[in-house]
């Protein structure tokens, strides 16, 4: 049984919840065995990193490659490894560990959840778990975290006579299913996701399992489903010029929850016609990751605290936003969203592991980079983010920034290669001769006169653009197309 689990986590990639780590450190090629001290080290920062943001399972004894080459240490040294989270952290911390033998060779795993403390290693630093990294968390970070770790009692709370048996035992076979999981669900849900508490004689699911698995989740949550609305025009109006042309109400567990509204959502986002290479192509108008990214982040990370107020999407003629109950979390700020920072920290960790374990969330603190990069290749405005009350929203507008030709000339520059400030730049260019100076430059893309240097001369050495004449600081646009 323990080599079929181990063979199910290698299948799966590094990323925010699985990290595999070596016992073995490679000099000239040459594999040499780490000192007990540094590896236990490692532990304690990779396992405080996932305890301080969304929980995880470290797998030691296994390289970057996936091979497994074990841990060559012996009775006491394994001992003091597993010891390493309580003995090497303040506060201890306490992960599940096991010790595996594979034919002969030893692996240790250790599974973590998400904590309601900083862990920090002693006299040292604090980590926090990003993507496939375990960064060091500055100063200023720590505060933010630590008071925003406050506000994530909710999922973790017991409710009140609930039970094994309120849950939908056909979903949680289906999530299992999806995650290729062999194991008793019981012991699944309760070890690797902490939705249950099994020290009871009947094992008692916390929030986070009644809203994702519950047979009725409004018997426990009145109002954890979405509100779609469809209005005429492009803004609201009431009394007797009310403009609603569609109302649906979607309730269910979250783990259908997603899937259903999409399906629905669908029907109504409309198609619209291009010229494109000289045929007429249909295409969708909102690029379809960025409203679903949007609709996902709103299950994912609302403030279900706040039981009175539902998710709300509203589509107009000429935007849809997605307006979700509870203010973004202290460590992330409207102003890091707009400038495409890759943040990420979770209201609600519990929730957010399954989600991302059934493939709804990839990279995280990559959603809203992605959704501005799918925006700007289908010629749209930027996402629009904003908070009134307690509602945080995100809104999408179809209107075009270029037309047709001038977008399918930009999007021979890849984004890998311009920036966004660069692209701005490209586009007013290519409306004015395809030439412009450093002058115009700082001016559109709203920079000063350093940025705008390095910004151009990145475009030269990238044989985008060319000075007009020698040292001139008037440029011309290399045509591609």
């Amino acid at each position: 049984m323990q080599g079929e689990e181990i063979g199910l986590l290698l299948k799966h990639e590094r990323g925010q919840f699985l990290e595999f780590l070596s016992a073995y450190e490679y000099r000239r090629g040459a594999p040499n065995k780490k000192k007990e001290e540094e590896l236990g080290r490692e532990i304690v920062r990779i396992l405080s990193g996932m305890a301080n943001a969304d929980g995880g399972t470290l797998l030691v004894g296994v390289e970057a490659d996936k091979s497994v080459t074990g841990i060559p240490y012996e009775h006491d040294e394994l001992l003091a490894l597993l010891k390493a989270p309580q003995n090497l952290l303040r506060p201890p911390l306490n992960p599940a560990s096991e010790n595996i033998r594979l034919g002969n060779l030893q692996l240790l795993k250790f599974e973590v959840g998400s904590s309601l403390e900083i862990n920090r290693i002693a006299g040292g630093r604090s980590y926090y778990r990003i993507a496939a990294e375990t960064p060091s968390l500055p100063a200023e970070q720590i505060h933010s975290i630590k008071e925003a770790k406050k506000t994530v009692f909710y999922e973790r709370q017991q409710a009140l006579n609930a039970t094994w048996h309120d849950l939908d035992h056909d979903l949680v076979k289906a999530f299992l299913d999806k995650i290729q999981e062999t194991r008793e669900p019981q012991s699944v849900l309760a070890q690797s996701y902490h939705l249950l508490d099994n020290s009871r004689a009947l094992p008692a699911p916390n929030m986070a399992a009644l809203l994702l698995f519950a047979k009725d989740t409004t018997r426990w949550h009145p109002r954890c489903g979405i509100d779609f609305v469809k209005y005429q025009g492009n803004e609201r109006q009431h009394g007797t010029a009310l403009n609603v042309v569609k109302r649906i109400r979607f309730d269910g567990p979250l783990v259908r929850l997603i899937d259903e509204t999409v399906g629905r959502i669908k029907e109504h986002i409309r198609e619209r016609t291009i010229l494109h290479d000289l045929f007429f192509r249909e295409r969708l108008e909102y690029p379809t990751f960025a409203w679903q990214e949007a609709v996902v982040n709103a299950v994912a990370h609302r403030d279900y605290a706040l039981s009175g107020a539902s998710i709300e999407i509203w589509m107009f003629d000429d935007h849809i936003t997605v307006r979700s109950p509870g203010l973004p979390p202290i460590p992330v700020s409207l102003e890091q969203m707009r400038q495409q920072k890759s943040i990420h920290f979770s209201r609600n960790p519990l929730i957010v592991r399954v989600l991302a374990d059934m493939g709804y969330l990839r990279e995280m603190g990559e959603g809203v980079p992605r959704m501005f990069q799918e925006m700007e290749s289908y010629g749209l405005n930027p996402p629009e983010f904003s908070t009134a009350g307690f509602i945080f929203s995100v809104t999408l507008r179809n209107a075009p920034v270029y037309d047709d030709q001038a977008l399918r000339w930009l999007n021979q520059f890849s984004a890998s290669h311009v920036n966004q400030r660069q692209r701005k730049l490209l586009a007013y260019a290519y409306c004015h001769g395809k030439t412009f100076s450093t002058t115009e430059y700082e001016r559109i893309a709203e920079v000063d006169r350093d940025t705008a240097y390095r910004d151009i001369r990145h475009m030269v050495k990238s044989g985008i653009v060319t000075p007009l004449k020698p040292k001139s600081r008037r440029y011309r646009i290399i045509e591609r197309l």
